[in-house]
């Protein structure tokens, strides 16, 4: 009997358990359902996020990768940061040195009368700059007049314009007569036309390399042309003849006049619109992008387009599009240069001068880069068809304007790492280091790739970080490394009592600090007697006070033309009498 009464009493309080479970999973049930009912949609929700940060997001980026996939809320302005975005930290302790020293011979009693070497030039614009500024290197090394350089007229560039059209050769000449004969035709030999002889030599040819080849051959027909000249000096020489680089490329080589004119009209036209403006060397034209064998999400339409160029070289290979964009060789698009840049600190109100040429995709490549940065301008933008008239049909000359323009600007930042980025990076290092950014491509590649797994916050830090070493200040690149027509070291001097007296002044305001809340203290008790505040001395703020850095280094003056800079020394007058006319 005690046994089925005890299996009763179980099943009685299983079926309490029951009951009461159920009450609650009840309950629960209709909980859930009314926080569902009151509970906004999950799209009401993101546009909730969105209104709430309304004052601070001026666009909204869609990722055209994921169709939709992925939205980046970017903050209309740069956001706080460490540093001046618009100048270099560490600028004002460095500057460009270029002299030459006593030892340095003149010219006059080197050269040989009997030794003319001509040039012939390759490529484009800042190709055919890095040919003129080594052919006169050249020309010094052994010893003989050099002519006039031949601007290569049949590249693809397909520009017919001369060395006179482009730059101002009676300044080339006289600049550099110190240190080299400059002619500017072959005389006649026996009353005709005088034909040089023609060779070619090898890439990053160097001072004895041209001894053992060139020379020979120049004593023997005493006129030589070189042909293809680019990059056929080594990277490195001699310190006086790197210096004579210098002094060709950032002073001799000034643009013609009517170039320099226009390119100043198209700068004051940028002040006009903002006090800082960025200029931005993009490339991105088809034929560039198919000679990269690089993949920039277009799909079969893209592959097709770009393989049928690709055809045009029949010893091009066929590269990995992944492998290229890993190792850093595939340009970064509108859009990343763009994002990039936001994530640096630039503003949607910031100014951008895009200098390019053909972009593949035309306006629909450009739309993300101009939403990022609706003050967008471009030399056409700024000028009329009128005023670029005698420059359209040259595109060595429209390259010169945007030259200028990408010179002028607060920030000149690139995509790529062609000609005019590395000789503008030279330049801009050499004239004071003026920012300069260049896309960390071997390490950015993985930040847009994984963009869309991060919040702009971690990307904008991430871009940061790997950008830092790129961005154009003093010593970013070890001395000797890269191209010397990017990297100028030999051509690029410190300012140590400039350095030391900063120095001074910020350990004097240490103590100043010490000394402030010391005098805290006192003014506390003097409140209490009649403390006037206006008997306390006045603090200067070191801060804002202007480095005295005048001394025996060189000034850095404008010429005549008021576009370029050049660097003389106190103890040359007669070549700032040449400045000031």
């Amino acid at each position: 009997m005690a046994l089925p009464r005890r299996r009763k009493l179980h099943h009685r309080r299983l079926r309490s358990l029951v009951q009461v479970l159920s009450a609650v999973s009840g309950a629960l049930l209709i909980l859930f359902g009314i926080l569902a009912f009151l509970s906004p949609s999950p799209d009401e929700s993101e546009h909730f996020n969105l209104r709430r940060h309304q004052t601070s997001v001026n666009a909204v980026v869609q990722d055209p990768v994921t169709n939709g996939g992925s939205v980046f809320s970017i903050p209309s302005n740069g956001g706080k940061l460490d540093r001046d975005i618009w100048s270099s930290r560490n600028a004002k302790f460095f500057y460009g040195c270029s002299n030459a020293s006593a030892k340095f011979a003149k010219a006059e009693a080197v050269t040989h009368p009997t030794r003319y070497l001509a040039i012939a030039t390759s490529g484009g614009l800042n190709q055919q700059r890095t040919g003129i500024t080594d052919a006169v290197v050249a020309a010094r090394i052994l010893n003989a007049t050099l002519v006039v350089p031949i601007l290569d007229q049949k590249s693809f560039w397909k520009d017919a314009s001369n060395f006179t059209d482009i730059f101002d050769v009676d300044w080339f000449t006289s600049f550099l007569s110190k240190d080299v004969s400059i002619i500017k035709h072959l005389p006649k030999r026996g009353g005709r036309t005088w034909t040089p002889y023609t060779m070619r030599v090898p890439r990053k040819c160097s001072e004895r390399c041209y001894v053992n080849r060139v020379l020979p051959v120049l004593l023997k027909k005493n006129a030589v042309q070189l042909n293809k000249f680019d990059y056929r000096l080594a990277n490195k020489l001699d310190t006086e003849l790197q210096k004579l680089r210098c002094r060709v490329n950032y002073h001799a080589l000034k643009f013609a006049h009517p170039i320099l004119e226009m390119g100043k009209m198209l700068v004051q036209r940028m002040r006009m619109r903002s006090k800082h403006y960025i200029a931005l060397h993009l490339r991105f034209e088809p034929d560039m992008l198919a000679f990269s064998g690089c993949d920039y999400g277009g799909g079969e339409k893209e592959r097709n387009e770009l393989g049928a160029i690709q055809k045009r070289w029949k010893t091009l290979h066929k590269n990995n599009p992944d492998k290229e964009r890993r190792q850093g060789r595939c340009p970064l698009t509108p859009e990343e240069v763009g994002l990039m840049l936001r994530a640096l600190g630039y503003g949607s109100d910031v100014h951008i001068y895009v200098a390019s040429g053909e972009v593949y995709g035309g306006e629909e490549t450009l739309r993300p880069l101009k939403a990022l940065f609706p003050n967008f301008y471009s030399k056409d933008t700024i000028a009329t068809k009128e005023e670029l008239g005698p420059f359209t049909s040259f595109s060595s000359r429209m390259a010169a304007l945007d030259f200028i323009v990408c010179d002028e600007s607060d920030v000149f930042v690139t995509n790529n790492n062609g000609n005019m980025a590395r000789i503008l990076a030279g330049r801009r290092k050499y004239f004071g280091h003026k920012p300069t950014i260049r896309p960390n491509a071997k390490k950015l590649y993985r930040v847009f790739l994984g963009r869309n797994n991060m919040t702009w916050e971690e990307f904008a830090s991430r871009i940061r970080t790997l950008q830092r070493g790129f961005m154009g200040e003093p010593k970013e690149v070890r001395p000797g490394r890269g191209e010397f027509h990017e990297n100028p070291s030999t051509c690029i001097c410190e300012d140590s009592e400039a350095r030391e007296k900063v120095k001074a002044d910020s350990k004097h305001k240490k103590h100043r600090k010490l000394d402030d809340s010391s005098r805290k203290d006192v003014m506390a008790i003097d409140d209490q007697n009649g403390y006037d505040e206006n008997d306390v001395p006045e603090w200067p703020d070191l801060e804002d006070e202007e480095e005295d850095q005048s001394g025996p280094k060189e000034k850095l003056l404008y010429n005549a033309t008021g576009s370029d800079y050049d660097a003389f020394s106190s103890d040359e007058p007669e070549l700032e009498v040449m400045l000031s006319d």
